[in-house]
C-alpha cells in the first residue's frame, strides 16, 4: 500500500496542530478522516475557520465526534482506518487546576477508546501527542527521552505520561506500532488563544498589559508549527513497535526575548504585569532532539524571529487588525 492509499484518522483536527498537520497531508494528496468535538475551551469560531479550509479538500472527511463517544468511534472505524494520529486532548497546564475531570475524560478515557479501536481494527500505526510537560521540574537540561519522568507537577502532565504508559501496554500486548511525540511549546499561525504569544499579541494590540510570570525569568524551547508538522509526518511514515521522541527547536529562548521580538513586530511596547510563577508551571524547557534527528530525520528550520513575524502577519489578516 502506498502512502496515498492509506486512510489517516486525525483526531483534534480543528485544533492548532491537528489542523496544521491535516492541511499539509491533504496538500500532499493523502486521505484524511478528521474528527473533533469543537469544544468551547477556546473560541469555537477559530476552530470552525480552520475546518472550513480543510473542507475545501476532496480527500477530507469530517466527523463532529468526541473521542469519549465509543459508539461513534466504532462507526468511523467500520469505514477502515490504516493510521491513527491522536491530537485530541484537553490541553493546557493551568486549566487542569480548574477542571481536572475534563482531562480524565478526554486524555485518559478518550485515549483508551482510540487504543481499543486500533486493537480491534488492524490499525498499522498509532501516533499520538505527548508533551514536554512530562519532564516536570527536571533539573537536567536539555530534557532527554532517556530521562526519568515520574514526577509530573500538573494533572495535564500526568495524563500525558499516562498516555505513554497505556500505549506501551497496547504495543506489547497487541503488537500495535505506537509512537509518542513530546511537543515543546508549539507556536505559529492559527495558534491557540490560551498560549503566551497569542495572549501577548491580543493584549498589546488592544492596549492591555501582559502578564509576565516568574517575573520574566522563564525559558522555553519555542517550536514553530511547520517544524512540528514535519516531525509528526515523519513519525506517521516511519512506524516503530514503540518509541517516544522529543519534537522541539533545541534552542531555548528567554521569555523576554519573545516579548522584545513581538514588540518590534507589532511596532509598539507592552505594559507588563510582572507576576510570580503559576502552579504547575516550570521555569525552563529544553529539548534534546538527537534521537529525533537520527531516527525521524527531524530538523527544525524556523527561527523565533521568523516564526513570530509569520504569526503576527496571520493574526493581523485573520482578525483584520
Amino acid at each position: 500500500m502506498t502512502k496515498k492509499d492509506q486512510v489517516l484518522l486525525v483526531t483534534g483536527v480543528a485544533g492548532f496542530i491537528g489542523f496544521s498537520l491535516a492541511r499539509k497531508l491533504l496538500e500532499g494528496g493523502r486521505i484524511i478522516v478528521g474528527i473533533d468535538n469543537l469544544n468551547s475551551y477556546y473560541d469555537v469560531n477559530l476552530k470552525k475557520a480552520r475546518l472550513e479550509i480543510l473542507k475545501s479538500f476532496d480527500n477530507f472527511v469530517f466527523h463532529h465526534v468526541d473521542i469519549q463517544d465509543l459508539n461513534a468511534l466504532k462507526e468511523i472505524f467500520n469505514q477502515h482506518i490504516d493510521v491513527v494520529c491522536n491530537l485530541a486532548a484537553q490541553a493546557g497546564v493551568r486549566y487542569s487546576l480548574t477542571d481536572p475531570f475534563s482531562y480524565q475524560k478526554s486524555n485518559l478515557e478518550g485515549f483508551l477508546n482510540l487504543l481499543e479501536m486500533a486493537r480491534h481494527n488492524g490499525v498499522a500505526n498509532f501516533v499520538y501527542a505527548s508533551s514536554s510537560s512530562v519532564y516536570g521540574s527536571n533539573k537536567k537540561i536539555p530534557f532527554s527521552v532517556d530521562d526519568r519522568v515520574d514526577n509530573p507537577i500538573s494533572l495535564y502532565a500526568a495524563s500525558k505520561k499516562a498516555n505513554e504508559l497505556m500505549a506501551h501496554a497496547y504495543s506489547h500486548l497487541y503488537q500495535i506500532n505506537c509512537t509518542g511525540l513530546r511537543y515543546f511549546t508549539v507556536y505559529g499561525p492559527w495558534g491557540r488563544p490560551d498560549m503566551a504569544l497569542f495572549l501577548f499579541t491580543d493584549a498589546i494590540l488592544n492596549n492591555r498589559p501582559i502578564n509576565v510570570y516568574n517575573y520574566g525569568d522563564m525559558k522555553r524551547d519555542f517550536t514553530y508549527v511547520d517544524d512540528i508538522v514535519a516531525g509528526t509526518i515523519a513519525a506517521i511514515d516511519r512506524p516503530v513497535p514503540y518509541d517516544v521522541f522529543n519534537l522541539g527547536n533545541s534552542k531555548t529562548e528567554h521569555l523576554m526575548t519573545l516579548i522584545e521580538i513581538l514588540e518590534e513586530e507589532l511596532g509598539r511596547k507592552s505594559e507588563k504585569n510582572m507576576m510570580p510563577m503559576q502552579p504547575g508551571d516550570v521555569k525552563e524547557t529544553s529539548a534534546d532532539i538527537q534521537k529525533s534527528r537520527d531516527l525521524l530525520g527531524f530538523e527544525p528550520k524556523t527561527t523565533l524571529s521568523v516564526g513570530i513575524k509569520n504569526f503576527v502577519q496571520w493574526y493581523r489578516e485573520f482578525y483584520k487588525v
